[in-house]
Formats: structure tokens, C-alpha cells, sequence
């Protein structure tokens, strides 16, 4: 498990261009908007934010606010790549959930983020990242 995690395959030039586009585009089309809207209007959005399972809505909107932004961050500069996308997988199962699994349409945004987190979590961080430069590149 710690070597899916935590290594860098060796790729092509192209295959580590293009996880580096979608890191760096993914990651940062999640930030303003998202991620740091929430996290700069945290209490006023606290109370009316949707309670996950039970949690809150403070401990929700924290959930959504550390995938969100915090992990988009860890996206964008390739440092724990595969781990960040978990948070963020789930984060937009929740909203797929919300929208009643409506992926095209009006609420298809979240079906492209989820495809391009897919995407990243199955390629990995590529050779231009902090996790290649980090962790020993394997397999």
C-alpha cells in the first residue's frame, strides 16, 4: 500500500506533462472558489452548511474546507498526490450525492472534477512533483 502511495513510476516525458497539467489545472480550478471561499466565510457559512452523516455542519464545512483548499495545494505542488485525492474524491461523491447523481446538466461541474481526480489518483504525481523528489521512484 505505501509503495502505491508513496512512489513515483517512471513514465514518458508526455505521461509526466500531463500529470502535471492536471495536478496544477485541477487543483487550482478547486481553490478561489471553492476551497477559499469557504474557509474565508467560515462563520458565516458554518450554520447553514449540510451536516454529513451526522457530523455538523462545523465539522462538515471543515471536512469540505481541508479537501478543498488544503488539499487542492497538495495537488498543485505534487506533495502527497494520491492521498490529497481521496479527500477530494469523496468531497465530490458528497456533492454528486446532494444533486441527486445528477451528472450532466446543470451540476455536471462536479462529474468533470470527479473524472480529473480520478484521473490524477490513477496516474499519479508524475516526475514533476515533490513527491518524485521526495520518495524514491518505483515499480
Amino acid at each position: 500500500m505505501k509503495k502505491f502511495f508513496l512512489t513515483v513510476p517512471k513514465g514518458t516525458a508526455a505521461s509526466n506533462l500531463a500529470a502535471l497539467i492536471l495536478r496544477i489545472g485541477f487543483g487550482a480550478l478547486m481553490i478561489p472558489h471553492h476551497g477559499y471561499a469557504k474557509l474565508v466565510e467560515f462563520s458565516e457559512r458554518k450554520g447553514q452548511f449540510m451536516s454529513f452523516l451526522g457530523l455538523g455542519s462545523t465539522l462538515s464545512l471543515s471536512l469540505a474546507i481541508f479537501a478543498e483548499f488544503f488539499c487542492s495545494i497538495f495537488l498543485v505542488f505534487g506533495l502527497f498526490t494520491r492521498l490529497a485525492t481521496i479527500p477530494l474524491l469523496i468531497t465530490i461523491l458528497v456533492i454528486m450525492s446532494v444533486h441527486n447523481w445528477e451528472i450532466f446538466g446543470k451540476y455536471e461541474l462536479a462529474s468533470a472534477f470527479f473524472v480529473g481526480y480520478l484521473a490524477i489518483f490513477l496516474l499519479g504525481p508524475g516526475r514533476f512533483s515533490l513527491d518524485s523528489l521526495l520518495f524514491k521512484r518505483g515499480r
